[in-house]
């Protein structure tokens, strides 16, 4: 049988990479792919010629880390007071409540059993929910006036990581790391902070790199155990050892790109990736060791309580993680949590005595740190809850208006920014879409959303796409 050149290159390939899982040892057995691999960002700014990809304009902010709230978190429980709706529970619902997942299965209208304080300095209105996010009010803005696209989890997930209702394209962070890469060589610009035993709603579409080269794609690190999974050699290798085979695989990679230039840009992206994980052999173990903290420390992030210990562990590691030049962070709840379809009064108060505690601890110790000026702090989720009952005492999903908020990084605290209607139902005042919080992040990063684009079948795609999108400049110091 005649084999042609193009079919030997790729039984060369193949074998190539027998090889590679075969001598790398440790590096074998990495997860991570080609995603690890430092290549270079493009955002418009940074010239073909440049190696470090740099910001259209002075940034705000260094880093982002995303606290992102799985199922959607009741605004009118938590950061959207509304009298008027406590005023008419148990009314009938008004005629112009007709964008609801399906009307016949929603009862009267549902007022809050919680109440709400005015906070710091600002006085802007937290519920008693929130004690220690209330904390820190003057350092942050609430968002009332966000709307979304669809009711369903993951259309709405897909629009709030990726700017539309479809899957396949790259995340807010993805799109982060293409743009401005990593600062610190041996960790990953972007890292993905999760549940250790199962993903979230939708799994890891949640920090895709979509069509972006895969390097752009979120890195998961375990906040429980081995940071990295499979990153160690399974058995003991002097530092002698290691190094006599990373030479060997340079050497023998080196003569395989010359040998086979068709390939040379994939074998460059593997090689890096295994490359970047003999740095982190070295240096994820220090950064994700909370045995460095002071008993204080892990106390203020809740660490050792039943309720908030896993959360606790996952936003004490984001810090770290930032201080060590990662660009983006991504925290998940376990599922979706805040997905309060049946009593929602109950399940609210749970989510918060999990999540509360700790969120307030990441801000206050990045701002004791002097990190909480260059870091970004993003918190909420995919939509909001409905105005009415559901279940009895619960609530269903809701797009017309919902509450995030943002910290640090540029953003004037101490303000709600927007509202919706005297019930909770409709965003009105400063109406906020998806694309403008994905413009005002970016923007704080010092980069023009408009700028940011990837050239993929003949058009430039960006993450907000075909909308019409504006920074919320009152937002903005």
């Amino acid at each position: 049988m005649t084999i042609s050149p193009q079919s030997r290159q790729l039984l060369d390939l193949i074998s190539r990479r027998e090889l590679l899982t075969r001598s790398a040892a440790g590096f074998a057995g990495v997860a991570l792919g080609a995603l690890l691999a430092q290549e270079a960002a493009k955002a418009e700014s940074a010239g073909e010629s440049e190696t470090t990809p740099q910001p259209h304009f002075a940034p705000k902010a260094n880093a982002v880390i995303q606290l992102f709230q799985h199922g959607g978190p009741s605004h009118m429980d938590l950061l959207d007071p509304k009298p008027e709706l406590n005023k008419r529970n148990g009314q009938k619902m008004p005629e112009y409540f007709t964008d609801l997942v399906k009307l016949t299965a929603h009862g009267n209208l549902l007022g809050t059993p919680y109440k709400f304080e005015k906070a710091g300095q600002c006085g802007v209105e937290y519920s008693e929910l929130l004690p220690h996010t209330a904390k820190c009010a003057d350092d942050i803005a609430v968002i009332r006036s966000m709307h979304t696209e669809h009711n369903n989890h993951e259309q709405a997930l897909w629009m709030m990581h990726t700017g539309r209702i479809v899957s396949g394209r790259p995340t807010l962070g993805a799109w982060v790391n293409y743009a401005l890469g990593s600062e610190n060589q041996n960790l990953p610009a972007y890292v993905v902070l999760r549940n250790d035993s199962s993903l979230p709603t939708d799994g890891s579409r949640n920090w895709s790199n979509g069509f972006l080269p895969p390097q752009y794609q979120g890195v998961h690190f375990r906040h429980t155990g081995t940071p990295v999974l499979y990153l160690q050699p399974t058995t003991a290798v002097s530092d002698g050892t290691q190094k006599l085979r990373r030479d060997l695989l340079a050497s023998l990679n080196e003569q395989h790109k010359a040998e086979h230039p068709t390939f040379a840009p994939d074998l460059a992206a593997r090689i890096a990736s295994y490359e970047m994980a003999g740095r982190m052999q070295l240096s994820t173990g220090a950064a994700l060791n909370l045995a460095e903290e002071s008993p204080a420390t892990l106390a203020m992030y809740g660490i050792g309580q039943p309720k908030t210990d896993s959360y606790g562990r996952r936003c004490l590691i984001a810090r770290r993680l930032i201080e060590r030049g990662v660009r983006f962070v991504q925290i998940f709840v376990e599922g979706q949590i805040w997905d309060t379809h049946n009593a929602n009064a109950a399940g609210t108060k749970s989510c918060c005595e999990q999540t509360d505690q700790p969120t307030a601890a990441l801000l206050m110790d990045l701002k004791r740190r002097g990190l909480l000026g260059s870091t970004l702090l993003m918190w909420g989720g995919e939509f909001g809850r409905t105005p009415v009952s559901q279940s009895g005492e619960g609530r269903d999903h809701h797009k017309q208006g919902f509450s995030v908020w943002l910290a640090g990084g540029g953003i004037r605290g101490g303000q709600a920014y927007g509202s919706t209607d005297e019930l909770g139902y409709h965003a009105t005042e400063n109406r906020t879409m998806v694309a403008d919080l994905h413009a005002t992040v970016l923007h704080l990063l010092g980069l023009d959303h408009k700028r940011v684009n990837y050239h993929l079948h003949g058009r430039d795609e960006r993450l907000t796409d075909v909308y019409d999108a504006h920074v919320m400049e009152k937002l903005v110091t």
